[in-house]
């Protein structure tokens, strides 16, 4: 992997009794002219590693990229002390005011492209239905309009069709609370590996943010729950659906066939907004950035530069 042009951090008044800090990394030249794209990692609560195949806009299509972790977890300030405030502290906001505060100290909030995925495509499009000047185009990658619709998804389009005794194993833990058994984490695995990413080894990177997690999963458990699927944090509830129709820049949706944001989570999206693409990978499931990395980089590059 390339080095980055430049690291750094920049202070963020998140209001949590002391001070806190995003850490982010530019791959290219913010001044060159060519519009930015900003890389938002999912989540909530992961790091930036496991989005580490965008680089490849900036080396193969000279595409500056920024990428950030998003407070509570990787190099920014971890918050330990803030778990389980979900709705008090760990809020889609804070996450839309700590973007804001990103793109204007590297002075790019004037013109700048979005590439969201999963929960980062969720906090992009929100974003981006607020209409913000400087925002020219947004790629929301492997994000479900509604969390509703992908949990409702996730249970009756895919876990059902889980080996009955993986199903079953899955279903008995979240009845019984023990979620936190080796049993369930282990079944667990079993769906990640047909819907999350099914490369198999998983790439070196998208290990490091699972490894962050399991490290600190303050904002994961806070605000989504144990699993991707088992949604019982202050997220369940989370919906762009009455909103989409707000994003008024042309956009890209992207998923893959075995993507655990099915088709008819990001259904919506396409119903909604006006300028819109829907591009889906035949091979991949949630990760298509890896799964099929140099198809997916050019879909994406193609239509940032369009």
């Amino acid at each position: 992997m390339v080095s980055p042009t430049a690291t750094g951090t920049v202070d963020f008044d998140a209001k949590a009794g002391k001070p806190t800090q995003t850490w982010y990394a530019v791959y290219g030249d913010l001044k060159s002219g060519v519009t930015p794209v900003v890389a938002l990692h999912g989540g909530p609560g992961s790091t930036h590693h496991y989005i580490l195949s965008l680089v490849d806009l900036a080396t193969i299509y000279s595409i500056p990229v920024v990428f950030y972790d998003q407070l509570g977890n990787g190099s920014s300030t971890h918050l330990p002390e803030k778990s389980g405030e979900a709705g008090t502290f760990w809020t889609e906001q804070l996450f839309l005011d700590e973007l804001d505060n990103l793109l204007r100290h590297l002075g790019i909030q004037d013109n700048y492209a979005i590439l969201g995925h999963s929960w980062g495509g969720m906090l992009g499009a929100r974003h981006a239905a607020r209409q913000p000047t400087g925002l020219k185009r947004i790629v929301i990658s492997d994000s479900p309009a509604s969390m509703k619709l992908f949990v409702k998804a996730a249970n009756e389009e895919l876990i059902a069709k889980l080996p009955p005794d993986v199903r079953d194993t899955i279903v008995r833990n979240e009845a019984a609370g023990t979620v936190d058994s080796e049993e369930y984490k282990t079944n667990v695995e079993v769906f990640y590996k047909r819907h999350l990413c099914r490369l198999d080894p998983w790439p070196v990177e998208l290990l490091q943010s699972f490894e962050w997690m399991e490290k600190d999963h303050t904002v994961y458990f806070t605000m989504n729950g144990p699993s991707e699927f088992h949604v019982i944090g202050s997220l369940r509830d989370w919906s762009i659906v009455d909103e989409a129709f707000k994003i008024n820049v042309p956009t890209l949706l992207l998923n893959g066939a075995y993507d655990e944001a099915t088709d008819s989570t990001v259904l919506p999206f396409f119903k909604a907004i006006p300028k819109v693409k829907w591009f889906t990978f035949a091979e991949s499931s949630h990760t298509p950035l890896w799964e099929e990395r140099e198809k997916y980089i050019k879909v994406v590059a193609e239509f940032l530069t369009s």
